[in-house]
């Protein structure tokens, strides 16, 4: 209790640092736009390292990391706070925005095209020169701390067939886009975080590639680093490397029979 009056975001702080393999020159990229007080926007397909990132940046810095996985029901209030009632009486909580502009640190929105529309609006201010953010249900109009820093992802890959940033909310952020790692990286990430040898974590990468190379087949992505790194970890629980392959990359990555049979085959091919 102590340790959190102290510090208002101590739970949110990272207590060791998280594993990232930098793929090019994204670290200063970071550190310059953080330097400028630009808010971020991270574009890349599902699990080629945008979080990992966030998270080793967070932990370089040594600044509390507030996470929020945007889904379709998340709200402007949900992000800002709202008004509680309890014993006492009616309270303020701040959300999680409003407690890392408040108190300083990164947030960070997850998947933002999946919030719903009004969440967008309420970014607007803090994302300019502005930097505030309006607790208008409370009468706040909340200045950021100069620790603050705004981060948001999405993939574009699939979500901006349906939806899409408008101008007025893309031109506020710098983006910086992500991709997965070349083979020799991504063998080398999926043996240290997958505890796997050389020789399997290339079978998993190769098998990774060729997945990447199906969306003539129907596939709406390929395997995933994340993906890769699972299927490593269950073959090192006992599985072999074609059954940790098909529970981890390809039963998972469709429900397409067509594209399940073309999955199968691959995996049969590569193991």
């Amino acid at each position: 209790m102590a340790e959190q009056q102290a510090d208002p975001l101590a739970e949110w702080r990272l207590r060791q640092e998280p594993y990232y393999q930098p793929v090019g020159h994204e670290i200063a990229a970071f550190d310059a736009a953080r330097t400028a007080r630009l808010p971020l926007l991270l574009k890349g397909p599902t699990g080629c390292g945008k979080t990992r990132f966030v998270e080793h940046m967070a932990w370089r810095l040594q600044l509390p990391l507030i996470t929020v996985a945007c889904h379709e029901d998340l709200s402007a209030s949900d992000l800002a706070g709202r008004w509680l009632l309890d014993a006492q009486g009616t309270r303020w909580m701040d959300g999680p925005l409003a407690q890392a502009v408040r108190h300083g640190g990164l947030c960070y929105l997850d998947e933002f095209m999946e919030a719903r529309a009004d969440t967008t609006v309420l970014l607007h201010p803090l994302a300019d020169t502005r930097r505030v953010l309006s607790l208008e249900r409370c009468g706040e109009l909340l200045h950021a701390h100069p620790d603050f820093q705004l981060i948001v992802s999405y993939n574009p890959g699939y979500q901006g067939i349906h939806r899409e940033l408008k101008p007025s909310t893309r031109q506020r952020f710098v983006a910086m886009n992500f991709d997965y790692p070349d083979p020799p990286t991504e063998t080398g990430i999926v043996q240290r975080e997958g505890l796997a040898s050389s020789e399997l974590a290339g079978q998993l990468v190769r098998f990774a590639v060729r997945t990447r190379h199906l969306r003539d087949e129907g596939l709406e992505e390929g395997a995933s680093t994340r993906m890769l790194v699972h299927a490593a970890l269950l073959a090192r629980a006992g599985l072999s490397p074609h059954d940790a392959t098909m529970q981890a990359i390809a039963d998972p990555l469709s429900d397409d029979p067509d594209v399940g049979a073309v999955l199968r085959a691959l995996v049969l091919a590569s193991f």
